[in-house]
């Protein structure tokens, strides 16, 4: 799986935006999102529209303006997030993996497509922004990085 640009630095912003609103701080500017965490202005603003038009994000327009988090910090999860910038969470040469079919030898491969868009909801969908900044993640994604080669490149 290859984790896009886009998405890291929508993660990274949201982030930004839910310690904004644990501690109570108020809207965020693009300059100060991309400057807390080195990110490139321009392509931000772009995300940004994005994530506005899911409402996972608000902008609030002013001297003091910027962007606030759309819905409850522990309510968006870190594959709405992925969904909103760079589509599906899998495809399959544009398909997604239900609506792929094959003959002969690979006639059971959608099966194992559709298994792995399951197992990227189960982590993606399941973790919220909240639990990914505070660190308390869920039980599953616990399990999964205490596997013994959890942290290996294959």
């Amino acid at each position: 799986m290859d984790i896009s640009a886009r998405v890291d630095y929508a993660v990274r912003a949201m982030l930004i935006l839910a310690e904004a609103d644990a501690e109570g701080s108020g809207p965020i500017s693009v300059d100060t999102l991309a400057t807390r965490q080195e990110l490139p202005r321009k392509f931000l603003e772009a995300i940004f529209a994005d994530l506005r038009r899911s409402d996972l994000v608000l902008s609030r327009r002013g001297a003091r303006g910027g962007y606030v988090l759309g819905r409850p910090r522990g309510e968006i999860s870190v594959g709405d997030i992925f969904r909103s910038v760079d589509g599906p969470l899998a495809e399959v040469r544009g398909l997604r993996p239900h609506e792929t079919e094959y003959q002969g030898v690979a006639t059971h491969l959608p099966s194992l497509w559709v298994a792995v868009r399951a197992s990227l909801r189960e982590v993606l969908d399941e973790t919220s922004i909240e639990d990914l900044r505070t660190g308390d993640l869920p039980d599953r994604v616990r399990q999964l990085l205490s596997a013994p080669d959890a942290w290996r490149n294959r």
